[in-house]
């Protein structure tokens, strides 16, 4: 099995940043960049360099290093539980939704959320929407997802005690 099992890659946000020099302006370029297998592995990077297509490049690599394995519901491609996060400003909500609702998601946290796999999920975003950090705060909150088997053997009980099923 090869390492790289068609990893698709999705541009989330390009920026020129300029820079205000004695003969004039140095432009700059950042890129956050979103990669998966659309199959529980992702990952974002975020890079800057003096030409666009270079800071793709960078961003692409950063997001392929830092690719982690994200977890699903047991019956279907959602997430296994609600989490509420907060980074910096932005506060991120993320729900499991019924099969066949869709993502319904901002562009960027959709396209994440697409690339790691899921199909259904329903998000809010408070505060800031700035990409970069709608991208942070999604990674963390991915990362804190835990799976009910996860849960049990983290509380040292069994599933049946874990949702109230008692014998």
């Amino acid at each position: 099995m090869t390492e790289e099992k068609k990893i698709k890659e999705k541009v989330l946000m390009v920026r020129r940043v300029a820079k205000v020099v004695e003969g004039g302006k140095r432009f700059h370029f950042n890129a956050l960049v979103a990669v998966g297998d659309e199959d529980s592995m992702v990952g974002i990077g975020y890079a800057r360099a003096n030409e666009l297509i270079d800071a793709v490049r960078k961003a692409i690599s950063k997001a392929k290093k830092n690719m982690f394995k994200v977890k699903f519901q047991k019956k279907h491609r959602t997430l296994p539980h609600e989490i509420e996060i907060e980074y910096k400003s932005c506060k991120l909500i993320l729900k499991p939704a019924a099969p066949g609702s869709g993502i319904i998601a901002e562009t960027n946290l959709r396209s994440i959320l697409e690339l790691a796999g899921y199909t259904d999920a329903i998000t809010k975003i408070i505060g800031s929407t700035n990409p970069i950090l709608v991208a942070r705060t999604a990674e963390m909150a991915l990362k804190q997802l835990e799976t009910p088997e996860e849960v049990a053997k983290r509380r040292s009980i069994s599933l049946d005690l874990l949702f109230g099923k008692t014998k």
